[in-house]
């Protein structure tokens, strides 16, 4: 049970006020055009979405978790290592879309926060992509199994989640449906679906 701002301390009801809640902030970040302000393609950047996205609930949103986290079987970046893995993803390249890939899969493999990383990491992939090559992804094209699998196999080898993503890039970069859309089947991937942010 994650220490919340909000004073709640069941874990169903944590999970609706989080989903609620940032899903507005996802909604306003897009709306108010604050999402065009933000840095491309550094931590200081993603750290800036997930503060935004998860500022009213947590303590620690923005900030470099302080404990080791794992999903299933894999432990992500211990804390130890955390800091030297966030300096050498911001200086990866990323003016292809492989490049792109590559620092995306980094980031994840980081999992910097204590909660809430995919959700932000996947806006923060479509600023580098928008940025650098005029696309985003479409994320309500993307099965939801084929995404987690391909995302488990990524530190591996990263050929399932390029392609699967290459597929489904669009230019229509500043479609607002496309986007709502898209923090939608995020929030689907992370077990998350009692709102439409369209709704909030």
């Amino acid at each position: 049970m994650l220490e919340n701002k909000l004073g709640i301390t069941d874990q169903i009801e944590l999970a609706k006020a989080e989903e609620k809640l940032s899903k507005q902030r996802a909604k306003e970040l897009f709306e108010t055009g604050a999402i065009n302000d933000l840095e491309v393609g550094t931590f200081h950047g993603l750290s800036d979405i997930h503060r935004y996205l998860f500022g009213d609930i947590y303590s620690f949103a923005g900030l470099v978790r302080d404990v080791n986290i794992a999903k299933g079987n894999f432990r992500f970046a211990p804390v130890m290592y955390l800091k030297n893995a966030l300096e050498n993803i911001d200086s990866m390249p990323e003016l292809t879309y492989e490049e792109i890939i590559a620092k995306y899969v980094e980031m994840n493999i980081a999992h910097p926060f204590r909660e809430g990383n995919g959700r932000s990491m996947r806006i923060w992939l479509d600023l580098i992509l928008k940025a650098r090559l005029g696309n985003v992804v479409n994320w309500s094209l993307v099965d939801k199994e084929k995404y987690l699998s391909a995302m488990e196999r990524s530190p591996i080898n990263d050929l399932e989640i390029r392609f699967l993503l290459k597929e489904v890039l669009t230019d229509q970069v500043a479609d607002r449906e496309i986007y709502i859309k898209g923090i939608d089947t995020s929030y689907f991937y992370e077990g998350y679906m009692e709102y439409k942010t369209e709704e909030l």
